[in-house]
């Protein structure tokens, strides 16, 4: 009897394809063949993690995207649900990140202690840590009246989910209808306080004068609910240990395979076909591509054509730069931002402009400091990263070595350092590149936006309208973008799955 039962659970083991390698395929990968799934991956690029990636150079390793998260108890979920063991270890940064504004020789270091950082204000704003500690209360309690109602969870239409919106506080109600900086000015008098709390806006690849009000509750996650956090001995160990999990359970990878075309019968996906016209297959098919662009570049769909895409609202593009320097800048932090004194001209022209800025604003991580194996003894790892343009609005970058130059110029005389003379290792990675290694839309670094039109139910679906056999996990479907996010991501197409299949 035990053999029957035995037998006929391996007879009817189900394969999943999943295209893409990101962080959202990865975890997904790990939570199906938890419940005993058989896995197969198809990537574009020739390693896994997508944007969550590594550079080997010149003795250097790079983090490609991003290099740090929030929310860190949703690895732990992913792990735990998976009957594992969590191999991640990591560190909460103290301070958090530092901003460096111009003609201003000190940076401001941002503490979660709110005592520590009223005292970075002092003779700035007033009584910071009173007003801090009531917007942040605010701040939590939206996270926590709605990390249930619309975040951690399906929706089985756009009716669904604006009835779950009704289950929302009232109170919560006109955060949806002004954006985040009028919410700062509500809440804050000093232009630098105002400013700095307005960069979580940039993490959704966004301008604090078009995120809504709503996203205040990510000054909640990064100041007092959990912090930010670094992997130890780099980002890409994320995917790594899972990979290693993976390959344990026996998924195959495939790399350098890009899926440009399927064939389907009967209102299911029956093929994946490569560039090269390699067909790969599975009882469900997940793409980890972007929902709203594979929808429309692969599937054909018409509602999602070039016109359509191009209208709907895209995340800024990545500009990066990453150096191997000779010698330890003392005075950069893990984590630093370095603003002008335009804020708003700047975040209101920049990002739909075909001209890079004379003076751009620019994100500076020292992995080194927290990870030493990350560069040879005496030097540093340095990751640039400016947010510019799409390619809709800036399609010609031929003059990335020479924004590249004007960012290491003005870093080095902010810090004090020649950079440029003990640079031993440079490379530059301008949109276009973003889009042809990792098929991001017009190099849209984080997929669609966060609108009120492009959240929650209004996101392209996890799972496909027309195929019923498709799903999708990722930035770009529900419930959006960043790490934890995404983790959760997995979680809710693996239910779509298994609710499928009959298992819960």
């Amino acid at each position: 009897m035990v053999y029957s039962t035995v037998i006929l659970s391996i007879t009817m083991k189900k394969k999943v394809l999943i295209i893409g390698s990101g962080l959202g395929a990865l975890a997904t990968a790990l939570r199906l063949t938890s419940k005993g799934y058989e896995v197969e991956v198809v990537e574009r690029y020739h390693q896994a993690g997508g944007r969550l990636n590594l550079m080997e150079k010149d003795g250097f390793s790079f983090d490609l995207g991003p290099s740090f998260f929030s929310m860190s108890y949703e690895f732990k979920e992913l792990f735990e649900s998976c009957g594992v063991e969590n191999p991640l270890k990591i560190r909460e940064l103290n301070p958090l990140y530092a901003v460096h504004f111009e003609n201003r020789d000190k940076p401001f270091l941002i503490y979660k202690d709110l005592q520590k950082l009223a005292n970075e204000f002092k003779g700035i704003e007033s009584s910071l840590a009173e007003k801090t500690e009531k917007y942040l209360n605010e701040a939590g309690q939206l996270f926590h009246d709605t990390e249930n109602i619309v975040v951690n969870r399906n929706f089985s239409s756009k009716l669904d989910y604006l009835l779950q919106l009704t289950k929302v506080p009232v109170k919560h109600g006109p955060k949806m209808f002004r954006s985040m900086w009028s919410e700062l000015e509500r809440n804050f008098d000093s232009q630098e306080v105002k400013v700095i709390f307005s960069l979580v806006s940039f993490f959704l690849g966004s301008t604090p004068f078009q995120t809504p009000a709503v996203y205040s509750l990510l000054n909640y996650t990064e100041l007092k609910h959990d912090g930010y956090w670094n992997v130890e001995g780099g980002m890409y160990k994320i995917v790594t240990e899972i990979k290693k999990i993976l390959d344990q359970r026996g998924v195959k990878f495939h790399f350098n395979t890009n899926i440009t075309a399927i064939e389907e019968t009967n209102g299911k996906l029956t093929a994946a076909i490569s560039e090269e016209g390699r067909k790969f297959t599975g009882d469900h098919i997940v793409c980890n591509g972007d929902a709203a662009s594979f929808r429309g570049q692969v599937l054909n769909r018409k509602e999602f054509t070039p016109q359509k895409l191009d209208k709907l609202e895209w995340t800024l593009a990545p500009f990066t730069i990453y150096l191997g320097v000779k010698g330890k800048l003392e005075n950069l932090h893990h984590h630093n931002y370095f603003l002008g004194n335009n804020f708003k001209d700047y975040a209101d022209t920049i990002f739909k402009t075909s001209v890079s800025p004379n003076k751009p604003y620019y994100y500076v991580n020292v992995s080194s400091r927290s990870n030493p194996a990350c560069a040879p003894e005496g030097h540093e790892n340095l990751f640039i990263l400016c947010p510019v343009p799409d390619l809709r609005y800036k399609p010609d970058w031929t003059d990335s070595e020479n924004l590249a130059d004007t960012i290491i110029e003005d870093l080095s005389k902010r810090v004090g350092y020649d950079i440029k003379a003990n640079t031993v290792s440079r490379t530059v990675l301008n949109p276009i590149d973003w889009q042809d290694k990792f098929n991001l839309y017009k190099g849209s670094g984080l997929g669609l936006a966060h609108g009120l039109n492009q959240i929650g139910g209004f996101r392209p679906k996890n799972k496909d309208e027309q195929l019923s056999n498709l799903y999708y996990v990722g930035a770009s479907t529900v419930p959006g973008t960043g790490l934890p996010i995404v983790v959760i991501s997995s979680r809710l197409v693996t239910e779509r799955i298994l609710q499928e299949d009959g298992i819960i």
